[in-house]
């Protein structure tokens, strides 16, 4: 019984400075890393990764590797050879991840096909060429609801137009004379708080191209792909939604 207890007390006493040192060495980083590199002001995380020694430290959605004391910093990738997984992407996925149920729809253009029971949202520049041949391939697909929103990160023109696309009367009418017709959309003014809003909602969860995809399962896709594949996410996301209760 004396053993046990002399044994319960040294696994306490090695916990304890364990915790200690993990807090020492968070405390280092968050103090050494921000006076060397005034870019990395705030840290908000600082948490031990799979590789021994190395930390990540997370600013916002932005990640970073460390040593203990916050002498070196590492600016990659790291990846897991034995699982063949790229942490930092996952990593990044997971801060960056969308609930889609929570997107803002007042700021964007709706577009409704067939019976409009599948959701799909899509950040989109007008001056996108991708955007463009993406555009065409929707008109594809139907049973759709097409929740748009005006993303103009390419060129001060691209903020023109989507002023003119979002004050227009006919919003959703005005962008596919653009995107599929090449008609340009007449001028316009009103309140475009709303395109602002779409700027910051795409840098908070690290929007960087156009077209960005966005399922009601939260799966996202960057990038211009097909009417197939884009029936195959909807179908995806179909089945993954909860049964409706029927009275």
């Amino acid at each position: 019984m004396k053993h046990r207890t002399l044994s319960l007390l040294f696994a306490a006493d090695m916990a304890l400075a364990a915790a200690f040192s993990a807090s020492a060495q968070e405390s280092a980083i968050r103090k050494n890393l921000p006076e060397r590199i005034p870019q990395i002001s705030k840290i908000d995380e600082v948490r031990p990764t799979p590789m021994g020694g190395l930390y990540e430290v997370r600013a916002g959605t932005d990640i970073f590797y460390t040593d203990a004391k916050g002498n070196c910093l590492i600016q990659g990738e790291l990846i897991d050879t034995q699982g063949r997984r790229n942490l930092t992407e996952d990593r990044i996925t997971r801060l960056t991840a969308i609930d889609f149920a929570s997107l803002p729809f007042k700021d964007a253009i709706t577009i409704v096909r067939g019976d409009g029971k599948r959701q799909l949202v899509v950040f989109e520049d007008p001056n996108c060429g991708y955007c463009k041949r993406f555009e065409r391939e929707l008109q594809s697909v139907d049973n759709v609801t097409i929740h748009l929103f005006l993303y103009p990160i390419l060129s001060p023109d691209s903020a023109e137009k989507s002023r003119n696309i979002w004050c227009a009367r006919d919003k959703a009418g005005t962008w596919q004379d653009l995107m599929l017709r090449d008609k340009p959309p007449a001028a316009a003014s009103c309140d475009t708080a709303a395109l602002q809003r779409n700027l910051a909602l795409g840098r908070k969860h690290k929007i960087n191209g156009t077209p960005t995809l966005l399922f009601a399962d939260s799966s996202r896709v960057p990038g211009a792909i097909g009417a197939r594949e884009v029936e195959q996410h909807l179908a995806r996301a179909q089945a993954a939604a909860p049964p409706t209760s029927k009275n």
